[in-house]
C-alpha cells in the first residue's frame, strides 16, 4: 500500500515540478510578487473552475481539470515557499535555490500525507474526486478567513498546514484521474 502511494505521488510530483521548472525558465520568479492572499485567491479560481467543469462537463477554453489540480500543486508550493522567504529575499532566486526550496516542500508535504493515511487508512481511495474538490475549496475559505484575521487564529492549525493538505487533496485526484 504505502509503497504504490508513494511511487504514484512521485509520479505526479514529478509532472507537476517539470511544468514547474519550465515556466520558471520562461517567467523567472514573477510569482515573487504575490502576496499570500493573492496566492490564494489563485488557487481558489483553479479549484472553482473545477468545481464548475465537474457539475458543467464542458469546457470552453479546452483545458481539462488535471491541469488546473497541477496548477494548484504549484500554487500550494509557491504559497510555502513565500511564507518561508524572508521579506528581503530577492525578487529573482536561481533556478537550483528555487527547485531546492520546491524540494523541501514536496518532502514536508509527502510526510504528512504518509502520517495522515497511516490515522485515515488512505480513505481517499474511495473517495470522489468531487469530494476532493469540495475539501479544496473548503481549505481555501478557511485560509482566507485566517489572512482576514491577520494569520491570527484561536485552535486551528495555520495557512501552511492547509496549503499542505490542498496539495495531497490535489495529489490524490491527480493520481484518482490517472496522471502520472
Amino acid at each position: 500500500m504505502a509503497t504504490n502511494t508513494a511511487q504514484e505521488f512521485d509520479s505526479v510530483i514529478a509532472v507537476c515540478k517539470s511544468l514547474f521548472l519550465k515556466k520558471t525558465k520562461d517567467y523567472g520568479t514573477a510569482w515573487r510578487i504575490l502576496r499570500p492572499a493573492s496566492i490564494t485567491d489563485q488557487i481558489f479560481i483553479k479549484a472553482q473552475r473545477i468545481r464548475t467543469l465537474e457539475e458543467k462537463k464542458i469546457s470552453k477554453v479546452g483545458e481539462d481539470i488535471g491541469s488546473e489540480y497541477i496548477g494548484i500543486i504549484n500554487y500550494c508550493i509557491i504559497a510555502m515557499m513565500q511564507l518561508e522567504l524572508d521579506e528581503n529575499a530577492p525578487f529573482e532566486l536561481e533556478l537550483p535555490v528555487v527547485e531546492a526550496s520546491y524540494n523541501q516542500k514536496v518532502e514536508e508535504t509527502k510526510a504528512l500525507m504518509f502520517n495522515k493515511n497511516h490515522d485515515y487508512g488512505e480513505a481517499w481511495r474511495d473517495m470522489r474526486i468531487s469530494s476532493l474538490t469540495d475539501l479544496i475549496l473548503m481549505k481555501i475559505l478557511r485560509v482566507k478567513q485566517i489572512e482576514d484575521n491577520m494569520g491570527y487564529t484561536l485552535a486551528s492549525e495555520g495557512v501552511n498546514a492547509n496549503y499542505q493538505d490542498m496539495l495531497n487533496y490535489s495529489v490524490f485526484a491527480l493520481i484518482k484521474l490517472g496522471v502520472r
